[in-house]
């Protein structure tokens, strides 16, 4: 059940991205090839679309254009882009989106402009957010670069993966994780509702793409030494919570070592700090 919530949020999502793109296609009244061709660009340089095979791209682009002819207003399309866009994440990538198809001719009409500037009022973006927006795709850059993980999201993605890893989130390693948000200082900037988004979105993303995904986002994400070191150190710390690690997390943190490039000495040193 859990799986069919979070595969029907993700196809909602996607939905929504895509009609944030036809939108601003269509928005000066014509969709050129140019923007045609923005549009299943950003989709295959995204990883909400991968796996999506090109029929099933081709039948959510027409459902999209089918729903939003049947529209009643821009208000109507508008609301329902913002409930299908759960945070604010989702919320700037799908401006993003549209941003990029808007200029994909290198210039916006200026009923594309009036269109991006109420998108962002519905979308709750800010200025600055905007102009970075603009800024990179005016330089052909990857959305990627405003859009990045914070840190904080990916560290919380490695110890929702150990809690996990068993199939069930235990008492004390329920309640590590959390002590782990209020007592560490990298959490010190995460309030408890974002904390609790974070931990949110770790379980969805797992449910949907699967743990070799999602390794290799982890992977991606933390790029440097320190912050897999970092990320190690609090997957040990779930792992040991209520004692000795079980052999599926021990599995988890195998995978991690692995993936993060660690040697075997670092991660000796780690787990006994942790309590193995």
């Amino acid at each position: 059940m859990a799986r069919e919530q979070a595969l029907n949020a993700r196809k909602q999502r996607n939905a929504a991205l895509v009609e944030a793109m036809l939108l601003a296609a269509m928005a000066d009244g014509s969709v050129s090839q140019v923007e045609i061709r923005a549009l299943l660009r950003r989709v295959i340089e995204r990883p909400e679309f991968e796996g999506t095979k090109p029929d099933e791209l081709n039948a959510l682009v027409e459902s999209s254009a089918q729903r939003l002819s049947q529209a009643k207003d821009l208000q109507e399309i508008l609301t329902s882009l913002r409930s299908r866009l759960p945070d604010h994440k989702n919320r700037m990538l799908a401006f993003g989106l549209a941003a990029a198809v808007a200029f994909a001719d290198q210039r916006a009409t200026r009923m594309e402009l009036g269109l991006l500037k109420t998108m962002q009022a519905a979308l709750g973006i800010s200025e600055d957010e905007v102009a970075q927006i603009i800024d990179i795709i005016e330089q052909g850059g990857s959305l990627s670069e405003a859009l990045g993980e914070p840190l904080e999201r990916l560290y919380a993605e490695v110890m929702v993966l150990v809690s996990a890893a068993d199939g069930q989130l235990k008492e004390a390693e329920a309640r590590a994780l959390v002590e782990s948000f209020a007592a560490d200082p990298l959490f010190h900037n995460v309030s408890p509702e974002r904390a609790q988004g974070f931990v949110s979105e770790a379980v969805s993303a797992l449910a949907v793409e699967g743990l070799p995904q999602r390794l290799h986002v982890l992977a991606h994400g933390l790029a440097t030494h320190p912050q897999r070191l970092k990320a190690y150190r609090l997957a040990t710390k779930i792992a040991h919570a209520s004692g000795k690690a079980s052999v599926a997390e021990q599995r988890i943190l195998d995978l991690l070592q692995a993936t993060f490039g660690l040697a075997d000495d670092e991660v000796s040193r780690l787990d006994q700090g942790a309590g193995a």
